[in-house]
């Protein structure tokens, strides 16, 4: 339809029948009859080609209005219209009628389609109502599915809730029964391994008194006695630790290290625990009995390292130097180790210990057993190639995690160490197994602040420990005894 309008508008058509027009009114009166009839007919020619083209897109915009679009317009001018260009010599009367006919025509056409589309409309709007009559009754449906399955849900949750209050009234009233009828039955047993500890510990420090003097009162001097070819310090062939390489016997003093640490530190601190309230100062005393254990077991190596090279020299033969022969000799005899007098010495050393505080009636023969497994491992570690050590402590030094692990209870963003539990295992400068030490800040104030609090009661002390340890342990002093000290 645009293409066609463009077309009229663009044609020279109209403009050349406006001219002709103007030409015609000009040259009316000068032309002759026939002339004027001539132009006229040649403008109604071209006024029937013109409203040929108006008429066509006059049909193509009322289809595209749809059925309804511009009746009233078609109505109210377009009809009228054409009635009175058709009219004849009776133009009113012709007008009315035709308008008139067309209109009913024209309001019967409507009139039917409208119908028509009026009854579909009802139609459809009927069908959709009940499809959505059938929706509700479905959604009510639904819901009221819904709801029994909640009561259902809720029904058996309240019964499993009185269900769980029940089992568990039950298991509440079982447990108090049970611990009425074990508590008595417990105490009583911790009572008696309590009483079985105590005996142990009394006698194990009394065997290993015995035990130490008739060692010493049986083992060989190493002394010469006189030109013999023979040396007591001969190596015998039965002792199997002396055939065991430095590598395994490395490896089992490390496992025997990590089983103090284990459980004879704990049954220590389970022993002090009954004197001493203070858990601090119950690993602080454990510990530094650990320190002064590898101290005196290391004099003690020393010395009696010393005894056996200056037996061996004279008589030392053969290919192997005297220095690997005195280890050899003392790994065969590490029996002859006198633990008891290192035990006695690292007792005296920690009753004048001034980081130390402990009840008047508290004596640290009670850990002896502990302290004596101590000497014993440190003393062996010293035959090691190279020798095992403790490494280095002070309170209130950085803390290192190569060398220490920190306590459950340490302040794990402190930087200094408040006091340790256990030393690290070193050898040379490698660490082989970790200690463990107890974090705080302000470790080196608090340190400080210990010791100065802990210094009166010690003195006291330390006026007279060998009294305590001889009358204690009723046994001499190694010193007094006939017996040599190794």
């Amino acid at each position: 339809m645009a293409d066609t309008l463009r077309r009229l508008a663009n044609s020279e058509k109209c403009r050349v029948l406006q001219d002709k027009l103007d030409n015609w009114y000009k040259d009316y009166h000068i032309n002759s009859c026939d002339s004027n009839l001539n132009v006229c007919c040649e403008l109604l020619e071209l006024n029937s080609n013109v409203q040929g083209q108006l008429f066509q897109i006059l049909s193509v915009t009322a289809r595209e209005g749809g059925q309804y679009a511009g009746v009233e317009t078609i109505k109210s001018r377009f009809l009228p219209w054409l009635g009175t260009c058709f009219s004849t010599s009776s133009p009113g009367s012709f007008s009315e009628n035709s308008f008139a006919i067309l209109n009913h025509s024209m309001q019967r056409k409507l009139s039917t389609s409208h119908e028509r589309e009026l009854i579909e409309v009802e139609s459809k709007l009927s069908s959709t109502r009940i499809d959505l009559n059938s929706v509700r009754q479905e959604l009510l449906e639904t819901q009221m599915d819904l709801e029994d399955t909640k009561t259902k849900s809720a029904n058996t949750l309240l019964a499993t809730e009185e269900e769980i209050l029940q089992l568990r009234a039950e298991l509440r009233v079982a447990r108090e029964k049970l611990d009425l009828k074990s508590l008595d039955s417990i105490d009583d047993y911790e009572r008696q391994i309590r009483l079985l500890k105590d005996e142990i510990s009394i006698l194990s420090s009394e065997n290993s008194i015995l035990k130490s003097r008739l060692s010493r009162s049986r083992s060989p001097s190493p002394i010469r006695h006189s030109s013999r070819s023979s040396s007591p310090f001969t190596r015998s062939e039965s002792p199997t630790s002396a055939k065991l390489t430095s590598a395994s016997r490395q490896a089992r003093l490390i496992f025997r290290f990590n089983n103090i640490f284990a459980n004879d530190r704990l049954d220590a601190q389970t022993l002090l625990r009954r004197y001493i309230e203070d858990l601090d100062m119950v690993q602080r005393i454990i510990f530094i009995a650990t320190v002064e254990s590898f101290r005196a077991a290391k004099m003690a190596f020393r010395q009696f390292r010393l005894r056996v090279r200056k037996s061996l020299s004279p008589s030392q033969m053969g290919p192997e130097s005297l220095e690997d022969a005195v280890i050899d000799y003392i790994v065969r005899n590490l029996d002859l180790f006198d633990v008891q007098s290192s035990v006695n010495e690292v007792i005296g050393a920690m009753n004048v210990n001034p980081k130390i505080s402990f009840p008047p009636e508290v004596d640290f023969i009670l850990i002896s057993g502990f302290i004596r497994e101590v000497c014993r491992v440190a003393f062996a570690m010293q035959t090691l190639d190279p020798p095992l050590d403790i490494a280095f402590t002070a309170d209130g030094e950085l803390f290192t995690d190569s060398k220490y692990r920190r306590t459950y209870d340490s302040e794990h963003t402190a930087p200094l160490v408040y006091y340790h539990v256990w030393p690290a295992l070193m050898e040379n400068d490698n660490v082989i197994v970790k200690g463990e030490a107890v974090t705080k800040r302000g470790a080196l104030w608090s340190s400080v602040r210990s010791r100065s609090k802990s210094a009166s009661p010690l003195r006291s002390r330390s006026a007279s420990p060998g009294r305590n340890l001889t009358s204690r342990s009723h046994s001499p002093s190694p010193r007094r005894s006939g017996t040599p000290r190794f």
